[in-house]
């Protein structure tokens, strides 16, 4: 079977951003199908007739279009970006041969060159949710224009018309598109996964992480890792720092990532009296640096603002944590929520009391039997429900089955 796989922010695996684009394509690949991932490259480069490139394994092909795009961007570079992207990688696909188009949102946008490709091919399109757009947005008010709102609206509406089939990465974001009037039966939930191999690693790749870090040493580590955006609100964890030292001076906080909201957050970290004294912050890291952070950590987080749409979220960071088998600590309601205290798998911290927030982190981090449960069954749940070959097996017989029907 040929897939064509649109993907705007597919990246490579040396490259700090989301794998999940990456290790789907490989693995469909590996079941013995023609894979050709359409994407871009975040160049420089002119604006002109893409590249392509292959990528290993063999099967995988990756079409690189030159346009650039950074979380840093304002929203009408970004906004330019989608829109480019989207005319060029339509082209692009509709010159590929496709039994089926699996086209990956965010950006919304990129429903369009999925629809121009199979219309262009006669092939199937099945359309992944990645985020609820745009229901995030205007719920964040980042989408105020009336006209841009309706614009969004119609262009959710012209993807699920157009899909064959929809993925959607949390149970509450297929709510949401059953909510937008796609039937329930053509709606799959396939979350975000666990690269388990990858974060099986000795305790001495945590331990060396730790000596490399003077102002760590053997003191309890809580740590982030992932995209410092506006969504994530990690300035939270700069509030907890501050609250938490009040209660015991010896946690240390870790950031690691960039984004948007870098600066600020060190700002407040500053002004807080925890930049580089109990709350520390590094750059971008490469996944496979991932487990290193993770597996010299007591607790690792996953934030979001107090946004109810934002409780849907899929994040790697949460997966991740449960692949390195540690605690994960998260301030919002939901899906994930239910995960952890169901599954006694970490701790959901209180959104808005930093005090009680503080007092239960420092509590749970210091009862020695209750993290060593928590970290058994974070990996229960990445072994089990949520392996990255058992999701992709299933993501590929939806993209097959789709294709039968056609």
């Amino acid at each position: 079977m040929r897939i064509v796989y649109l993907h705007q922010h597919f990246t490579p695996p040396d490259v700090p951003a989301g794998s999940r684009p990456y290790e789907m394509a490989l693995r469909f690949a590996a079941a013995g199908h023609d894979v050709h991932v359409v994407a871009s490259s975040r160049t420089e480069e002119p604006m002109i007739v893409p590249r392509s490139t292959p990528l290993a394994p063999e099967g995988v092909t990756v079409h690189w279009i030159p346009v650039k795009y950074e979380t840093r961007m304002g929203f009408a570079r970004r906004m330019w970006a989608f829109a480019v992207f989207a005319v060029l990688a339509g082209w692009r696909a509709r010159k590929l041969r496709a039994d089926v188009v699996l086209a990956s949102s965010t950006p919304l946008t990129i429903a369009l060159p999925g629809v121009f490709a199979k219309r262009g091919k006669r092939a199937p399109m099945v359309f992944e949710v990645r985020d609820l757009w745009p229901e995030v947005p205007i719920a964040m008010g980042m989408l105020n224009n009336v006209v841009l709102r309706w614009a969004a609206l119609r262009l959710e509406q012209f993807a699920y018309r157009h899909a064959d089939a929809v993925i959607a990465l949390s149970p509450g974001m297929a709510d949401g598109v059953v909510r937008a009037g796609v039937p329930a039966g053509k709606v799959f939930v396939i979350p975000n996964a666990c690269d388990n191999a990858q974060f099986d690693i000795p305790a001495e790749v945590g331990q060396a992480f730790r000596e490399e870090r003077p102002w760590l040493g053997e003191r309890p580590l809580v740590v982030y890792v992932g995209t410092l955006g506006r969504a994530n609100g990690v300035s939270y964890l700069a509030r907890l720092a501050h609250e938490v030292r009040q209660i015991d001076q010896e946690f240390r906080f870790l950031v690691v990532g960039d984004g948007p909201e870098r600066v600020s957050v060190a700002h407040l970290a500053d002004e807080l009296g925890v930049l580089d004294q109990t709350f520390f912050m590094e750059g971008w890291i490469p996944k496979s640096s991932v487990p290193a952070a993770l597996s010299a950590s007591d607790v690792s987080t996953s934030v979001f603002l107090p946004i109810k749409e934002l409780e849907h979220n899929s994040a790697n960071k949460f997966f991740d944590t449960l692949a390195a088998g540690r605690p994960v600590a998260i301030n919002y309601e939901g899906w994930h929520a239910d995960l952890v205290r169901e599954h006694e798998a970490g701790i959901v911290l209180d959104p808005d009391d930093l005090g009680a927030a503080a007092k239960s982190l420092v509590t749970f981090i210091r009862s020695g039997p209750r993290v060593e449960a928590a970290r058994r069954n974070a990996r229960r749940l990445a072994d089990g429900e949520f392996d990255r070959d058992r999701l992709t097996a299933v993501a590929l017989d939806v993209l097959e089955d789709v294709a039968l029907r056609s």
